[in-house]
């Protein structure tokens, strides 16, 4: 794998919506907060309020992955410094087209998204109309609207972002996978500036089903990171971006900087359609890969937002390859999802806007739900807030099919 040695990669705005919270204040206070039982948690559509953004054309006719990734990736240009904003207004253009600031080369700006299925709410739905309501009735929108590539569409289409606009889908590690393939796109030179996250809601009738047939679902509504009462996970939609430019340019325009991606790192294990590969051995693979990438050794890590998703064999798997990984140094681990349940395909992403805030904010987010640690697990996993001195951070996704992300961030300054 090439290094991302080329050009220095800039994280320089962040946005995200979850069901905790719409936007970056609302979700960074979520995660200090206890979590009621939910076996699905959605996002509050009064609270996302799309058509704040877009035509009431545009968002009838878009799936709510398209709907949130609009509204995180607004937050995140905003918070980059990089849209137009009209002083004397008092609310956020409806039109469906939004206005970059002066010298950007729109030809440079690309979109890197990932998602588990794409527009599976829609496609659920006009499923049903076709069954209940005869074809005449079926949306003519209904394939744009299903289609995995709609949110990077969508955003290109926003903001006229002419580069590549790619999407990818590698489970629950999609959200991780389309930020390192943006930050290749920023370090190798194919682009200046990347929105680059993950947009996920699987939370259909027959997904949720599908999950909790397959055990995987939480019965009790809890989810329970590491502990050793754990019993599933809390499925859950979000979607988070990250706005990524080269680091000295954004120096030049005076951008605040949240911190750098230094490493990437992505395999599979070969193993099994939902199982991880026995021991972790594809996570700690992948970890090592992702240190490499970014020069750095494992004594130099000092945080690991974990996949920790509160299932048996994920949590185990993952922490025992973190313990092979770090043997000594015992850097601080935890999972939000306790708090923002598991969002699949856009994990990943929610969880590198969780670690920019963490960077930000010099606190690490207890571990919600974890009460008594599963006695096999040796980490130094908090369950209340810590304070912590900013160093380089891992970030790790791990999904069905084997796929293995993982994601090195180091602060500035």
């Amino acid at each position: 794998m090439k290094p991302l040695q080329n050009r220095r990669v800039a994280v320089t705005g962040i946005g995200v919506v979850t069901p905790g919270g719409v936007g970056v204040d609302a979700f960074w206070s979520s995660l200090f907060e206890e979590a009621a039982p939910q076996q699905v948690r959605r996002v509050d559509e009064g609270a996302l309020d799309a058509r704040r953004l877009m035509s009431h054309k545009a968002a009838k006719n878009s799936d709510i992955v398209t709907r949130m990734a609009i509204v995180a990736a607004d937050e995140a240009l905003r918070d980059a410094g990089l849209l137009v904003i009209d002083p004397d207004a008092t609310e956020p253009s409806t039109s469906d087209e939004a206005q970059l600031v002066p010298g950007i080369d729109h030809d440079r700006a690309a979109v890197s998204l990932g998602t588990g299925m794409g527009g599976v709410q829609t496609l659920a739905t006009q499923i049903g109309i076709l069954a209940d309501r005869g074809e005449r009735l079926v949306s003519p929108h209904v394939v744009p609207m299903v289609m995995p590539n709609a949110p990077a569409g969508a955003i290109s289409i926003r903001y006229g972002l002419r580069g590549p606009a790619t999407t990818i889908s590698t489970a629950c590690a999609a959200g991780t996978d389309g930020i390192a393939a943006g930050a290749r796109m920023v370090a190798q030179g194919t682009a200046d500036l990347v929105v680059a996250g993950g947009t996920d809601s699987s939370l259909t009738g027959v997904c949720i089903a599908g999950f909790a047939n397959m055990r995987a679902l939480s019965r009790s509504g809890f989810s329970r990171p590491f502990d050793r009462d754990r019993d599933g996970l809390a499925a859950a939609e979000a979607s988070g971006i990250l706005v990524l430019e080269e680091y000295e340019a954004a120096v030049a325009r005076g951008a605040h900087i949240y911190m750098t991606i230094e490493g990437t790192a992505s395999t599979a294990d070969a193993h099994h359609v939902t199982a991880p590969a026995p021991h972790g051995t594809g996570a700690e693979r992948t970890m090592r890969l992702a240190l490499d990438d970014a020069g750095l050794t494992p004594d130099d890590i000092t945080h690991i937002n974990a996949h920790g998703t509160s299932t048996g064999l994920n949590d185990a798997a993952e922490s025992e390859a973190v313990s092979r990984v770090f043997p000594t140094s015992n850097p601080v681990v935890t999972s939000i999802k306790g708090v923002t349940g598991h969002s699949f395909g856009a994990a990943g992403a929610v969880e590198a806007v969780a670690v920019a805030l963490t960077i930000k904010h010099r606190t690490v987010p207890p571990t919600a739900g974890l009460v008594n640690q599963d006695a096999e697990i040796h980490l130094d996993i908090p369950t209340e807030a810590r304070p912590w001195e900013p160093g380089p951070v891992l970030s790790n996704s791990f999904g069905f099919g084997g796929h293995n992300g993982s994601l090195v961030f180091v602060p500035v300054g």
